[in-house]
């Protein structure tokens, strides 16, 4: 997965787990693009404390994720639900049967995992 869209879908799931302070600033990088220098200069410490507190903040919600698995849940669940898609609309097609059946399938496993 691309480093910001992980950090975006982390910060997404776990975010409000992070201290105020540490939510302002790790916002200000993944989610409005600031550099560390401008968050820095606005925040009035070193660009090497921007970067240590996002790495920190990284660390922080990778061990959410690591014991909670949210992130990977809801990406299986999403592709589930993608391939359900596809299936009805070839089913729609096709009209065969079997299709339903791996519908039916799929989508008791997404209810199982809920």
């Amino acid at each position: 997965m691309i480093k910001i869209v992980e950090q975006s879908l982390l910060y997404d799931f776990y975010g409000e787990l992070l201290t105020k302070h540490q939510k302002e600033i790790y916002e200000d990088v993944v989610i409005h693009d600031y550099s560390l220098s401008e968050i820095a200069n606005e925040k009035g410490i070193s660009r090497q404390g921007v970067h240590d507190l996002i790495k920190r903040c990284d660390k922080t919600l990778r061990g959410y994720e690591d014991k909670l698995h949210l992130v990977e849940r809801f990406m299986n669940t999403k592709q589930d639900v993608l391939t359900i898609r596809q299936l009805a609309d070839e089913f729609k097609a096709t009209s065969d049967m079997k299709l339903i059946d791996k519908i039916s399938d799929i989508s008791y496993k997404i209810l199982e995992e809920i």
